[in-house]
């Protein structure tokens, strides 16, 4: 597979729209079918290219959000303010669709199950997009690795594959999630309620002495502070992997 992902990051495949899924108000999930896909692992990414009808071209990359499963890829997009290609995904694309797709892309943030030791995954807004393709593969695999995700969202509104990952924790077969609200909450709500800090993840992330992976997913700041928590608290430097995206701010 590896040596596939790797021919195959220049070339231009048709995608088809086969479904869409409206995850909250500006997030939406766009499945694709794409004839010739190679297969990918959780946390690669791939490049979605639009052509205008007067030949203009626009260009982003999006990471991938669920576990290999045969000819279909699937991403989520954020819809950003005046951007080039996401107001188009989240709001226009319809069923039947095609568009212009390249990938697999990336080989140092992926992970895949029965890896060695516990695995701690850390998003921020839409950075949680990858993080959940390793959650579903971990769910699906059944293997026995701790899992942890640490999410964090702007409100409750704004978490992405809630009702999926409350199942998913529910299950108790070893994976357990943590939000946390940065601007508002509702009432009774008995999460964090802040930004994510040192006391944060001392209290609920894997420590540092069991040698975890980390993934670290979001806006640049977010991951930036994120990462410098985690050596400063003993963590090594070697085991954290970060992937950026977006502006500068905090989710």
């Amino acid at each position: 597979m590896a040596g596939a992902a790797v021919q195959r990051r220049l070339t231009w495949l048709v995608a088809e729209v086969v479904d869409l899924i409206e995850e909250t108000a500006t997030v939406r999930t766009v499945v694709f079918e794409v004839p010739g896909w190679a297969g990918h692992l959780p946390g690669q990414h791939v490049d979605v290219r639009l052509t205008a009808e007067d030949g203009y071209r626009a260009q982003r990359s999006y990471s991938i959000s669920a576990p290999e499963e045969g000819t279909r890829v699937e991403i989520t997009v954020e819809r950003v303010e005046d951007g080039e290609v996401s107001p188009f995904l989240v709001e226009d694309l319809l069923v039947g669709d095609r568009i212009e797709l390249r990938g697999p892309i990336g080989g140092y943030f992926v992970w895949e199950p029965g890896r060695d030791g516990p695995v701690q995954l850390i998003g921020g807004g839409a950075g949680v997009a990858p993080l959940m393709a390793m959650v579903r593969a971990r769910a699906a695999a059944g293997t026995a690795e701790p899992m942890a995700l640490l999410y964090s969202a702007r409100s409750e509104s704004d978490i992405v594959y809630r009702a999926e990952l409350d199942a998913i924790a529910k299950a108790s077969d070893g994976i357990e999630v943590t939000y946390i609200l940065t601007r508002s909450w509702p009432p009774g709500w008995d999460g964090f309620t802040k930004r994510v800090d040192r006391e944060i993840l001392e209290e609920v992330a894997i420590p540092p002495h069991l040698d975890p992976t980390v993934f670290v997913c979001g806006p640049t700041g977010f991951v930036e502070t994120v990462a410098s928590i985690l050596v400063d608290s003993g963590h090594r430097p070697d085991r954290i992997r970060t992937e950026r995206f977006g502006p500068t701010g905090e989710p």
